[in-house]
């Protein structure tokens, strides 16, 4: 009896440790944020920076030669670089030639919460253009909506850094992407690199760019705005890789490669008006003629394997040879409805 006691008890206890240790996991995976021990940056007193230091004299000249004022300086707490305050008028700032395209309908609501809030708080980022310039990266609708606001002046951090015009887009939060948005600033980015720095290779902008299936499907929503881009998504992020080339040299054979697909996406939908012929009416039809004839869709990368199973060019002509032979006689409605309870799940 006592040994069926003490093998009882040694059972709740290895149990109860079970029990704790997936607690702790738990904890651990779904805890708070950990602050870094080390502490890096400038002090409070380090970052105070008069107008008149001689590291602002040129973002005050031209402030000033636009019609603003400079407000105040400070260099900024992780790098150090100084920057500007200062009060713009509207007319002097113009968004990036390469921002995602305005929006009526969130410029309005911007406008009026603002005006119900009766305070223009946020500051634009603005940095030297290309041209020129001030340019602004990351507030296209807050400078429109300041213009329906009918404002004077706006409030800018000016930044000497041209090249902050290119990385601040990855921290834009003013409204959320939607891929043919981002795409559509990683093409126009991509493109304003090749000419004003022709020599740099496309894998250098890994972090600017974000991932390389945006670049190729950026140049297809130049093309077509309407374009199915989600549906082909899951096929370019196996298949499409930062190019070690340079971005003129990179482009060029991603419009290659786009162009191939908007040619597959021509048979797709011939597929999809036989699909509708025979009664199929799912919103889901494209999702699953792409996954259909997608080559890879099998495939699963081993951890921290970034080899694609097959190179861009061949997997675009299987696809293509896939949608040419694709049998309509072959789907079937159990198959749609599949489909369409994954995409619910």
């Amino acid at each position: 009896m006592a040994t069926k006691k003490k093998t009882k008890k040694k059972a709740k206890k290895k149990v109860a440790a079970r029990k704790a240790a997936k607690k702790t996991t738990r904890k651990k995976k779904t805890g708070k944020l950990q602050p870094r021990k080390d502490k890096r940056g400038l002090k409070a007193a380090e970052m105070v920076l008069p107008v008149v230091a001689p590291e602002l004299a040129t973002l005050v000249a031209e402030v000033e030669g636009v019609g603003g004022a400079a407000i105040g300086g400070y260099r900024e707490p992780l790098s150090g670089r100084p920057m500007l305050l200062a009060a713009l008028p509207l007319k002097a700032v113009q968004p990036t030639p390469f921002q995602r395209d305005l929006s009526p309908t969130h410029t309005k609501r911007l406008a009026q919460k603002i005006e119900e809030s009766g305070s223009f708080l946020d500051p634009l980022i603005v940095v030297r253009g290309a041209d020129g310039r001030l340019w602004t990266p990351n507030g296209r609708h807050r400078l429109a909506a300041a213009k329906v606001l009918g404002l004077h002046q706006i409030t800018a951090l000016v930044s000497p850094d041209e090249d902050l015009a290119f990385r601040i887009l990855a921290l834009n939060t003013e409204k959320a992407h939607n891929l043919k948005d981002r795409s559509l600033e990683v093409i126009r980015m991509a493109r304003a690199l090749a000419e004003s720095k022709p020599r740099s290779k496309e894998s250098e902008y890994v972090s600017e760019f974000e991932a390389p299936e945006l670049l190729t499907l950026g140049i297809i929503y130049s093309e077509n705005k309407r374009f199915a881009g989600g549906a082909y998504s899951p096929f370019l992020k196996k298949v499409d890789r930062f190019s070690e080339r340079t971005l003129r040299v990179s482009l060029r054979e991603r419009e290659n490669y786009a162009a191939r697909l908007l040619q597959i996406e021509a048979q797709v939908k011939r597929i999809i008006e036989g699909l509708q012929k025979r009664g199929f009416k799912s919103p889901y039809l494209r999702s699953y003629v792409v996954a259909r004839i997608n080559p890879v869709r099998f495939h699963r990368a081993r951890k921290g394997d970034t080899t694609p199973p097959m190179t861009m060019a061949a997997a675009l002509t299987r696809m293509a040879a896939a949608a040419k032979n694709f049998d309509i006689d072959s789907v079937k409605f159990g198959d749609l409805a599949l489909v369409a309870a994954v995409a619910s799940e």
